[in-house]
């Protein structure tokens, strides 16, 4: 978990706290804890407090967006940090088009993830 960069923190437009998070999965905070424990969410601290928070677009509703943890694991193999990896989720991509993270809201995580891997060649 680190603090987040300005310009990165630009490129995310919602931001959820862990409690937050929590409440929209149904879980335990520990749960959402053990989450980003495991790499399946990425959290950061921000703002004045330095509260834990994670962008609210790896959440569809009740669940975490479907291909998230794979695709962060792929970029966490290619030696990704937290802060690289949501600096390249939430910029666009004009071929996507959109932005990784929304092509994996919008289930075309297929694509996402044949990028991740690209960048480890």
């Amino acid at each position: 978990m680190t603090e987040i960069d300005a310009r990165i923190d630009a490129l995310v437009p919602a931001w959820l706290t862990l409690p937050d998070i929590a409440e929209q999965l149904g879980v335990e905070v520990t749960r959402v804890r053990q989450l980003v424990k495991e790499g399946q969410l990425i959290a950061v601290r921000r703002g004045e407090n330095r509260v834990l928070q994670v962008p609210a677009a790896f959440l569809d509703g009740e669940k975490i967006v479907k291909g998230l943890a794979g695709c962060l694991t792929l970029l966490r193999d290619d030696g990704f940090t937290d802060e690289e990896m949501l600096e390249w989720l939430f910029t666009p991509d004009d071929s996507l088009p959109g932005t990784p993270a929304q092509a994996l809201r919008e289930n075309r995580g297929t694509e996402v993830k044949r990028r991740a891997q690209a960048l480890a060649v």
